[in-house]
């Protein structure tokens, strides 16, 4: 059994901050890398933000929110990941950047540390062929990861039956639940997610019921806590729309996007993130 003490990780943005959290919170060592200071601050205040909350609610002693967040240190180099038993990247969601990391870290890691992708869609296997194939592998996460506790386990063609056990493994040491998916674009969740928010985006475009009725319908119907307008509005358009593209290439026409979403994309209106999506957040 593989132990963790230390954890790199990669982008410190929702998920990158999150899953740093999650590392920290089990008593693990984690440094966390930006390209910039700023960015890599930014990622430990909002685990700042997130720990003083559950403070305020008297769901955490202020002792121990001081312990783990002196457990993360921000970076905007690869300093202190040398000595990292596992690396989680999470980062854009484009092929090259993520390449063109995984090829930084394999010069910088030590031997043994497993290089793993928080990716939502892109097959491990093409992850993989950058660097390590034998200790890479899929750990999708999801949002809110300090909350949510499924992930996604998926080993690439190349990835040794000692690299997938670890990745379980390492789930688990952090409070997660780990299932184990075939390397296949979407893996299992997304795949499905994305297959019923297409759907909701059909139904507005054809007319069929409105965006609060929708969402309505979905969490009382359901049983879903929100529904998937407000849901595409929390992961962002954007992302979605480079989510969809994959699934495209991989199934065909059934996960194109229709109109109603390509003009919420073209208006710019891309989620909570930008203010306004398929809800308007200025108010």
């Amino acid at each position: 059994m593989k132990t963790f003490q230390k954890v790199g990780v990669l982008g410190a943005g929702m998920m990158g901050a999150e899953i740093a959290l999650c590392c920290a919170r089990a008593g693990m060592d984690v440094v966390m890398k930006e390209i910039t200071r700023e960015l890599a601050d930014q990622g430990k205040k909002r685990i700042d933000t997130i720990l003083s909350k559950q403070v305020e609610k008297g769901k955490l002693e202020a002792s121990e929110k001081t312990a783990i967040l002196n457990r993360v240190t921000a970076v905007d180099t690869y300093s202190g990941f040398e000595n990292a038993d596992l690396v989680i990247e999470a980062i854009l969601e484009v092929l090259e950047i993520k390449h063109k990391a995984y090829k930084e870290l394999d010069e910088i890691c030590k031997p043994d540390c497993i290089i793993a992708s928080n990716t939502s869609s892109i097959s491990i296997t093409r992850l993989a062929s950058a660097a390590r194939q034998d200790r890479f592998i899929g750990l999708h996460f999801f949002s809110p990861a300090s909350i949510m506790k499924l992930v996604e386990v998926i080993p690439g063609l190349l990835s040794s039956e000692e690299t997938i056990a670890a990745g379980m493994e390492f789930c688990q040491a952090i409070g997660k639940t780990p299932v184990k998916v075939k390397n296949v674009e979407g893996f299992v969740v997304n795949r499905i997610l994305c297959a019923l928010m297409n759907e909701a985006y059909k139904l507005l475009d054809e007319g069929v019921a409105t965006i609060e009725d929708i969402d309505t319908a979905c969490q009382l119907g359901l049983g879903h806590p929100v529904g998937p307008f407000r849901l595409s509005d929390n992961i962002s358009l954007d992302l979605l729309d480079k989510v969809h593209g994959i699934l495209t290439g991989a199934y065909g026409e059934r996960f194109k996007l229709p109109n109603a979403f390509r003009e919420k994309l073209d208006a710019g209106h891309i989620g909570r993130k930008a203010g306004q999506g398929w809800y308007d957040y200025r108010k």
